[in-house]
């Protein structure tokens, strides 16, 4: 049901000015209830802007931007909190042309009445009812072709604004003969609509009369379309080296953030937290980033990157890798530590909220939380230096000298992966 909403921010009461390297990413939520008063799930809606009051967009690209958003922007847990997902879909991802990313337990996946029905879209479908996905059928009417759909349904959504209590009895007898289908009752907007929902035995409550939608807001780093590019070339190849894909995640900021993202949205039965963007990769494997890159290909905005954060961004992570190289720790923690700790700042989120939602070792988290254990001093090194501390960089276990070289050739290196990453107009 996407229709009218209520804004709700998580931040300002509007959409300041978007930095060049950073944007606003919105995502509409919508309470469903039981009769008990309990929300047992949300709808997630595309919204292009805090305080939009409506979907402008019903496509692809706003089902995969919701995706995006939901998994790698917010997490699901801040947005759900354990509670059943609805997210809408469109034809493109029901036939198998665009990619679903996330595991059946993570989303229920709701059929748009707008899809039209045929062969094709019936056996994808049952692909995914196959593979564990529960399937909704939003705003069902009988004569369109949905209703050939309802034996692989788990629920189905009824509108009460459009449908005399005649019609909508007759529906709701056709559909109870499934069995294991649930009755949601959507744009619930009176008291009315209530008591109705209650005669006809519905199951679930959506509309405004329960529970307004939300419009929350959050601060996103822009990955580099060109580096998305060259993931995606990376592991759509028929011999993908794990190696040369982490090489590219790490190669930007964002890119980073939010593959840490979804090993942590699909982190529920790892065995273990991981302590690099490469640990990310290779516990996702090719075919999830795959999936990643492409829908945020798809998702894609507007992006302007200022050079300059991102260059600074990387250098220190570069220079933390270096340094911990030098005193015999890992490269690779060392390096998620400093891209960590710039990506915090870029996006003005306390670090340690924003350590709180990635699935990092103790030591990875405890030395950007709390600057403890030997990757904490690592960091507090490399800070000193950012800011000329000649106190604390005289207890450093690295010269100045090595220091000077090491940043020198950390801010070359970042250079060249940033020109690669944005082309070289952006310098």
């Amino acid at each position: 049901m996407q229709r009218a909403t209520a804004s709700s921010r998580s931040g300002s009461d509007g959409d300041p000015p978007r930095g060049e390297l950073t944007q606003l990413v919105h995502i509409g939520r919508q309470p469903i209830y039981d009769w008990s008063g309990h929300v047992v799930g949300y709808e997630l809606l595309f919204r292009g802007a805090a305080d939009e009051i409506e979907a402008t967009r019903r496509s692809a690209y706003a089902t995969s931007q919701v995706i995006v958003n939901a998994f790698t922007e917010f997490g699901l847990e801040q947005l759900v909190g354990g509670r059943k997902c609805f997210i809408n879909l469109t034809r493109d991802f029901l036939v198998g042309d665009l990619p679903l990313p996330f595991d059946p337990d993570h989303a229920i996946l709701e059929i748009l009445e707008t899809v039209e029905i045929d062969d094709t879209v019936i056996a994808g479908t049952a692909r995914l009812v196959q593979q564990g996905y529960e399937i909704a059928l939003d705003d069902f009417v009988f004569g369109l072709g949905h209703e050939r759909l309802l034996g692989l349904a788990a629920y189905v959504k009824l509108d009460l604004l459009i449908r005399e209590p005649e019609e909508l009895a007759e529906v709701v007898d056709q559909v109870r003969r499934y069995s294991g289908v649930k009755l949601v009752a959507e744009r619930v907007e009176t008291e009315e609509h209530i008591l109705l929902a209650k005669r006809f035995g519905f199951d679930l409550l959506q509309g405004y009369a329960v529970g307004r939608p939300q419009v929350l807001t959050a601060v996103s780093l822009s990955p580099s379309r060109l580096r998305r590019l060259e993931l995606l070339g990376a592991v759509t190849a028929e011999d993908a080296d794990i190696m040369k894909v982490s090489a590219i995640v790490r190669s930007d900021p964002a890119l980073s953030y939010r593959v840490l993202r979804a090993t942590n949205s699909a982190a529920a039965g790892l065995p273990r937290k991981v302590a690099s963007v490469r640990d990310a990769v290779v516990l996702l494997g090719s075919v999830k980033i795959r999936q990643w890159a492409a829908l945020m290909l798809v998702s894609d905005v507007a992006e302007s990157a200022s050079e300059e954060q991102l260059s600074s961004t990387m250098a220190r992570a570069r220079l933390c890798q270096t340094v911990a190289e030098r005193l015999g720790l890992s490269g690779d923690a060392a390096f998620t530590v400093g891209l960590l700790a710039g990506v915090a700042e870029l996006i003005a989120e306390p670090i340690a909220e924003l350590a709180s939602r990635l699935p990092l070792t103790v030591e990875v988290a405890e030395a950007l939380i709390d600057g403890h254990g030997r990757l904490g001093q690592v960091l507090s090194v490399v800070r000193a230096y950012e800011r000329a501390d000649e106190q604390a960089l005289s207890l450093s276990p690295v010269s100045s000298g090595e220091l000077a070289k090491a940043y020198l050739a950390a801010v070359g290196w970042s250079m060249k992966t940033i020109e690669g990453a944005l082309g070289p107009s952006a310098a």
